[in-house]
């Protein structure tokens, strides 16, 4: 009671050396905060949206599934790493290409100085004779020691780590949209409570503005209550502006260049349980997470491609055949029409500056750094999952405690209302108890969407399947 007279003492000397000075200079107009627009709701009362441009129409209703069935439909980056698996699944198909017959048709014709030597050059049979003919070439690999098909199972490897890629792209886009999905439903919620503040402050000014007309408060007490206003104005700027860029991420993870005009519904029923062990969460995400797949599949593709590297040491053995008409040539050089040839080749690698050693030993060095990724990623995803349960936890919690806060902020906000009806307190006190009420109810309409979005990092996390 001491600390409020004081205030009241130091408050009334104030408004009685400056009321005359207040009384006689006109008081500025504050000017009206922009009108609200689209609220997008997470309740059975909802306010149509506008468009950015065109007409107006009835928005879209978008739950929080929709919206992200929409995104995975629609974003770019779900087309992008599909086609990049598409992509490896043609490198798979290169590789095993080396397994099968080589088959190479050819025509050719001369025209020459018969009997003369080609004299300058590579080694090759140098005699030239004019003819034209047909023939076809095959060769078919028989073994290289292992060395194509570990590269052939490298590239199927490297395929199943682009397809968990593209899963991994799939669940990025799922977080993402919950991410701004529920960005936008606590942005809206902001601005409505913003609103009902501007609301009730303007009703506060008018009512404190009548009695200082009827000399019954002090100019100093409009002031006081046109701060007020004028700050949950700002507050309800802030809050339109949040929203407005909320809508704008979310038209683009949903795959859309344009705002597109859509009305968000949440869940309003009761909110998910929280898993009760994390240690679970942790064996089931090291068994799940597609990124953490696509690592493991990188690093048996890198020991299956330094295998192969070391196999270049080895020979390679292969089989040749060829066969072909000659309708045109000399019967000098050429005695029959048709020539046809089998025969096998071995290639034993002996020496080439160290080359095949040194590319052996960077393989095994890359499945080395493979491995170590591998167990840097496994590391993380635990933190990850501890980290995302604690933060569930939290919010959970978090619902309670807003609820409880707003309650006994709304109880503050009547009794110094009321105490300040009766002039036993000023209105600096019940300017305290609005900004705690505002607080408190921005806090209470965003802890539920904060703990939603912490349910849906837990999935993410653990690799669910959207």
């Amino acid at each position: 009671m001491k600390a409020n007279q004081k205030i009241g003492i130091a408050f009334f000397l104030i408004g009685w050396t400056g009321s005359e000075m207040l009384a006689q200079r006109p008081q500025p107009a504050l000017p009206d905060a922009p009108a609200a627009q689209s609220l997008l709701v997470a309740s059975a009362q909802s306010i149509p949206m506008s468009m950015p441009q065109g007409p107006a129409t009835a928005p879209t209703l978008l739950t929080r599934q929709e919206a992200e069935k929409l995104a995975l439909a629609n974003n770019p980056r779900i087309r992008i790493s599909q086609l990049v698996a598409k992509v490896q699944h043609q490198v798979v198909r290169e590789r095993h290409a080396d397994e099968l017959p080589n088959m190479t048709g050819n025509i050719t014709a001369v025209e020459a100085n018969d009997g003369s030597r080609i004299s300058s050059g590579s080694i090759t049979a140098s005699r030239l004779l004019e003819h034209a003919g047909m023939g076809l070439q095959v060769s078919q690999l028989i073994t290289d020691f292992g060395r194509t098909p570990n590269l052939v199972a490298s590239a199927k490897l490297q395929e199943k780590a682009r397809l968990a890629d593209a899963e991994a792209s799939r669940e990025d886009i799922v977080l993402a949209t919950d991410q701004v999905f529920f960005a936008v439903i606590e942005a809206q919620e902001t601005l409505k409570v913003a609103t009902q503040t501007v609301s009730a402050r303007q009703a506060l000014t008018d009512q404190v503005s009548a009695l200082t007309a009827s000399r019954l408060k002090s100019d100093l007490d409009l002031s006081f209550a046109q701060v007020n206003l004028s700050q949950a104005k700002l507050l309800q700027l802030n809050a339109q502006s949040d929203l407005d860029a909320a809508k704008a991420a979310l038209s683009e993870v949903l795959g859309y260049d344009r705002q597109m005009h859509f009305q968000l519904v949440d869940d309003v029923g009761s909110l998910p349980p929280l898993p009760p062990d994390p240690d679970l969460l942790i064996a089931e995400a090291i068994q799940n997470r597609p990124d953490l797949q696509s690592l493991k599949f990188n690093e048996q593709s890198a020991q299956k491609f330094s295998k192969a590297q070391h196999e270049q040491l080895l020979p390679t053995i292969s089989a040749l055949g060829v066969v072909g008409d000659t309708p045109v040539g000399s019967p000098e050089f050429f005695t029959t029409n048709w020539y046809g040839a089998v025969g096998g080749n071995v290639s034993i690698p002996l020496f080439n500056g160290f080359r095949l050693t040194a590319q052996a030993s960077e393989a095994a060095l890359q499945a080395q750094a493979a491995s170590e990724q591998t167990r840097a990623l496994r590391d993380q995803v635990v933190r990850d999952v501890r980290t995302a349960w604690l933060n569930a936890n939290t919010a959970l919690q978090r619902v309670t405690v807003t609820s409880e806060l707003l309650r006994q902020a709304n109880i503050a906000l009547d009794l110094a209302k009321t105490r300040y009806d009766l002039g036993l307190s000023s209105i600096v006190e019940l300017g305290q108890a609005e900004l705690q009420q505002t607080e408190a109810a921005i806090g209470n309409a965003n802890a539920r969407s904060q703990y939603n979005f912490a349910i849906a990092t837990i999935r993410f996390q653990i690799g669910v399947q959207p």
